[in-house]
């Protein structure tokens, strides 16, 4: 896979495609510019090589059909002011004012297409799309870590298209850091895996439990391990359909090399809701009107310690339902076990890095993943659609 070093840009119109799914608030406006400041590094590079930048993205999910809701405009806007030019934004995907405007673009400018989910082929990876996004493009640039798991159109298709490709700088750096943490951890290797679901995660526990030394569980995702025990969980979120797919799992760890570790201690509540009843209790069956909300206070103390002696230490999904202050001490002490271990730290995106800022040690991760599903499936399977494509 090339790097950017590696291609001459000098004079070239260069297709990027970034990940520029920002969240929107009411009324149009960006909540977060986190995507959109990720590839920076990446757009100033190309500009400062001489390239005229043709940028895609997209945003929300409009299913095929141009939605003014989910418009790249605000998204230009932002662009702009962040790197000091004026962005242009086509009025469309591809099309013949779209080919005008590609053709008239010079060294140094920026021309965003609209939302490339506008087009239902992008989806589905068609492959004459990709060659109309690859008309009069010289060079083709992903930058798109979150988008790399889907075999789309402006993520895979359209590499066949160009002759020279590379990832960009936010790519290359995904690559390197889930890379060592698939390929080569460093020992002691701790996972940490909370969330909702035990289906989003069991193709990453399968192809860690030989490779890490610990595999922390938490979250609601934990209780579908136990339930597939026989052991009572009260109201607790269980994905019924995944008891059998949970009991291999836990089968599975019998065998393998990895400490494959469920809460001991669990804090539980009357509902979801921040005036809720709780208690912690270390044994089952829950009562029936109860649901686990945290882990316990001496599972986060554990986990501490376990977090304390790694080396290197992955991390995707909170540990509860953070988002209420009473129900997020568990997941803040693993925050804050997780800044202070001295080890290569990776938090896998999503929620998980709302649970770094809310405990305010962000700035003590090594790195944090900006694509969630993508930084999963990387764990599960040691590459991506869009990497591939790039090899």
């Amino acid at each position: 896979m090339k790097r950017l070093e590696d291609i001459s840009f000098a004079g070239k119109t260069v297709f990027l495609r970034v990940d520029f799914n920002v969240p929107l608030d009411e009324q149009g406006g960006i909540r977060d510019d986190t995507r959109i400041r990720a590839s920076l590094p990446t757009i100033q590079y190309l500009l400062e090589k001489q390239a005229g930048l043709v940028v895609a993205s997209h945003l929300g999910r409009p299913k095929g059909k141009a939605d003014p809701k989910l418009s790249l405009r605000p998204v230009a806007k932002r662009l702009g002011e962040l790197i000091g030019k004026e962005i242009t934004l086509a009025p469309a995907v591809v099309g013949a004012e779209v080919e005008r405007l590609k053709k008239g673009l010079r060294e140094g400018q920026v021309l965003l297409l609209e939302n490339i989910r506008y087009e239902a082929r992008e989806t589905s990876n068609d492959a004459a799309f990709a060659g109309e996004l690859a008309r009069g493009i010289d060079a083709y640039v992903n930058d798109a870590f979150g988008a790399c798991h889907r075999a789309h159109a402006s993520v895979v298709a359209i590499a066949q298209f160009v002759k020279e490709k590379a990832a960009g700088l936010l790519l290359q750096k995904e690559v390197e850091y889930l890379g060592r943490a698939v390929h080569s951890p460093e020992k002691p290797y701790v996972v940490i895996l909370g969330g909702a679901k035990v289906s989003d995660k069991i193709p990453v526990i399968e192809n860690l439990l030989d490779k890490a030394d610990h595999i922390l569980i938490g979250g609601a995702m934990a209780y579908t391990f136990f339930k597939a025990q026989g052991l009572g969980v009260g109201k607790s979120l269980v994905e019924e359909d995944k008891i059998e797919l949970a009991l291999g799992i836990l089968e599975k760890a019998k065998m393998k090399t990895a400490g494959f570790v469920l809460p001991g201690d669990h804090l539980l509540a009357s509902a979801i809701e921040k005036d809720a009843a709780t208690e912690v209790v270390s044994s089952f069956p829950f009562p029936a009107d109860r649901m686990a909300v945290d882990i316990g206070p001496e599972t986060a103390r554990r986990y501490g310690e376990t977090i304390a002696s790694a080396r290197m230490v992955f991390w995707n999904g909170p540990l509860g339902v953070f988002e209420i202050d009473r129900f997020a001490a568990g997941t803040m002490k693993i925050a804050e076990a997780v800044a202070a271990a001295p080890a290569t730290t990776i938090i896998g995106g999503g929620d998980s890095i709302a649970a770094v800022s809310k405990a305010g040690v962000g700035d003590r991760i090594t790195h944090i993943s900006t694509g969630g599903g993508a930084s999963l499936e990387y764990l599960a399977s040691g590459t991506l659609p869009g990497i591939d494509a790039l090899r």
